[in-house]
């Protein structure tokens, strides 16, 4: 061997060794001769994060694909176990960056199954509004990114802008606009003003025509159709086994929503449907969160319509931070207060695990306690991290033109994924 197969040999032993234990049959030869084996990402504005995809290549032709996840890794379900149960909330944040206040949902949802405290009505209906208004601002997000990222800026624009107005209702309503932090373990925060009341109205009331107005412009566009129509397909069983949820299960066929199977809050009460196609491709995907934004706006309409007076908080002061008024008049709330603050809530010894539907698919909090007011462990079932399992079956023998198609159907958030 000269010196050229040496250096040849050297640089692509890596690449080979981690395509050979995703069992993909390549050898050093095929490599050099009839594939070229490149990195897409981390840093690639179509991979919607730091994702690396290691892709062999023949010609245009994608042969194989292997997704590196990690980039972004922080820990948090190790830095759960430093955190008190109320501490932890604002990390949830961070995971799922796109739906901040769903994250809280969820995760307030598995300690209050914990320690088993049941929220009064108000807390629950004020929890749907902020989960279907953040699956709103994702999907918003998710579809414009797709066109975006087939050529279209226009539609990405207008999906912006519309976002921005979810943004501006989430400030009313808590005072922040991003990393919101407004769940909180037995209810939320603070109430629902009637200023955030009349700005979640006037929202939805207008949302529908502006939706309109950009389905017009990108689903009549033959560039969009062609290049998502039977692009990224993936079977109905093959979904079943790598376990995917959220939109990508929906549009393979499998009406499959926690909020109708596992009905958790009001969901129960409330009237909508679940949105569902067979084509399994990314056109399917895009359709499945058109459709989901048009229910999001029902289930939101008769929450308003509905939601009952009283308390949105549960009155349970060994378990919930009692509110400021309370604490600076009363000596009982300010030992709670202090307990709760030092040492957090002690759930009895035992697990938990409770599920939401959030944009991107179920997203699960698994907690063990060992009585004390730090949880033991915690496991995040992040929907990102599941659904981006799928990027290697849906790559293969795809052009390498349509791998940012396939990934902007996906919609994965690498905070949620790298958690």
């Amino acid at each position: 061997m000269d010196i050229q197969d040496k250096v040849a040999k050297s640089k692509y032993s890596k690449i080979l060794q981690t395509l050979e234990s995703e069992n993909l049959s390549v050898t050093f030869d095929d490599a050099l001769d009839n594939e070229m084996i490149l990195n897409m990402g981390p840093q690639h504005p179509a991979t919607h994060g730091v994702l690396r995809l290691l892709v062999s290549l023949d010609g245009e032709t994608v042969l194989n694909c292997v997704p590196e996840l990690g980039y972004l890794h922080r820990g948090y379900e190790k830095l759960a176990e430093a955190c008190t149960y109320h501490e932890f909330i604002p990390h949830t944040d961070r995971l799922d960056y796109l739906s901040p206040m769903a994250n809280n949902v969820g995760y307030a949802l598995a300690v209050e199954k914990l320690i088993h405290l049941e929220i009064p009505e108000r807390g629950k209906y004020i929890r749907v509004i902020i989960a279907e208004l953040a699956r709103i601002q994702s999907h918003l997000l998710a579809i414009g990114a797709l066109v975006m990222d087939i050529g279209a800026v226009t539609p990405f624009l207008w999906a912006i802008r519309e976002r921005e107005k979810i943004l501006d209702i989430y400030d009313i309503i808590c005072g922040a606009r991003f990393t919101n932090t407004y769940t909180r373990i037995g209810g939320v925060a603070q109430d629902l003003t009637d200023e955030a009341i009349n700005g979640i109205r006037k929202f939805i009331d207008e949302f529908i025509a502006n939706l309109d107005d950009m389905r017009k412009l990108v689903e009549r566009n033959k560039i969009f159709i062609i290049r998502c129509e039977g692009i990224g397909y993936l079977s109905k069983e093959k979904c079943i086994e790598l376990g995917l949820t959220g939109p990508l299960i929906r549009a393979c066929g499998i009406e499959r929503d926690l909020r109708k199977a596992e009905p958790y809050l009001v969901y129960d009460k409330l009237d909508f449907d679940i949105p569902v196609y067979t084509d399994s491709d990314c056109l399917a995907r895009y359709y499945v969160r058109i459709d989901e934004l048009v229910e999001s706006v029902k289930i939101i309409r008769q929450c308003l319509d509905k939601i009952p007076a009283g308390p949105y908080n549960a009155l349970e002061t060994k378990k919930v931070l009692p509110k400021k008024d309370r604490i600076y008049t009363k000596m009982e709330e300010l030992i709670h207060d202090f307990m709760l603050i030092n040492f957090g809530v002690n759930p009895p010894v035992g697990e938990s695990y409770s599920a939401i539907e959030a944009s991107k698919g179920e997203l699960g909090f698994y907690i063990i306690s060992d009585g004390s007011g730090y949880p033991f462990r915690l496991k995040i079932r992040s929907p990102s991290f599941c659904n981006l399992q799928a990027l290697a079956p849906m790559m293969k023998n795809c052009m390498i033109s349509d791998t940012v198609v396939i990934i902007g159907s996906v919609d994965p958030v690498m905070g949620e994924a790298d958690k």
